[in-house]
């Protein structure tokens, strides 16, 4: 049983770079039509994928984007919102231009994408709409109330939509990153004490790459996953899963060879 990607016309929005760049090149190795959407194209920019320019915060910009993909290519098959931004600060200390801007682009860029593309999904009755969560819609951390609000924001919305889209055929779920080291998380300029730490809250204790995020989302792309949709799907490598994963690994470790 194989993935089968080939000929599908999939949106990519922040693609520019992280997580986002590893989806669309993955899609692109599968030999699906693949748009990466952002706000600038990359200067290493990889060859398979259509750039397109655009700000995710603006409607009309949006939807010419995705309008003019389906006139040219003839088909919206795939659209994935990976673009988002993080807003750390304490309640009582984060710039309300600074909330404003977690929700404008993790929930509002997110229904702008939709209610471009939606009209295109409806019109041929089939389609995946694929939002990236987070695990701090799971379980927030301190001093992250617009990140972690907005991306549980997604899981709602995500839930809301797979409903009202399931007559049409469009499936419509979110995906939860764990710890992948970003320039917007600074994971892998932590300490070594700091990431032993992080790393002791895993089952699987190693950082998580954007391969690993890739693959779930190529799935969820996939006729395999045709009767999934509504759902929040953790991939974090088991984040929390026990209240201490850490022991598991001392346990191991003062075993006899």
């Amino acid at each position: 049983m194989n993935i089968d990607l080939s000929g599908r016309v999939v949106v990519v929005t922040g693609a520019a770079r992280g997580i986002g760049r590893e989806i669309a090149e993955a899609f692109a190795r599968e030999g699906a039509t693949t748009i990466g959407l952002d706000l600038r194209v990359p200067d290493d920019a990889a060859e398979g994928i259509d750039w397109r320019v655009g700000d995710i915060t603006d409607l009309a910009a949006v939807t010419r984007v995705i309008d003019a993909v389906v006139a040219e290519h003839g088909s919206l098959d795939v659209v994935v919102n990976n673009a988002g931004v993080n807003a750390p600060g304490a309640v009582d200390e984060i710039e309300p231009a600074l909330w404003d801007l977690a929700f404008d682009v993790n929930v509002r860029g997110t229904f702008n994408v939709c209610r471009a593309a939606i009209p295109h999904l409806k019109k041929q009755r089939s389609g995946r709409i694929i939002n990236a969560a987070s695990f701090a819609a799971i379980v927030p951390s301190i001093a992250s109330a617009a990140y972690s609000a907005s991306k549980a924001a997604i899981v709602s919305f995500t839930r809301v939509l797979a409903g009202e889209l399931g007559p049409w055929n469009v499936t419509v779920n979110a995906y939860a990153p764990g710890m992948v080291p970003t320039a917007m998380n600074g994971f892998a300029e932590m300490s070594a004490e700091d990431q032993a730490e992080r790393l002791g809250t895993l089952s699987l204790r190693r950082w998580e790459t954007p391969e690993d995020v890739a693959n779930l989302i190529l799935f969820l792309a996939s006729d395999l996953a045709g009767y999934i949709t509504g759902t929040l799907h953790d991939v974090s490598g088991g984040k929390l899963a026990t209240q201490a994963p850490w022991q598991a690994y001392e346990l191991e470790g003062a075993r006899p060879a």
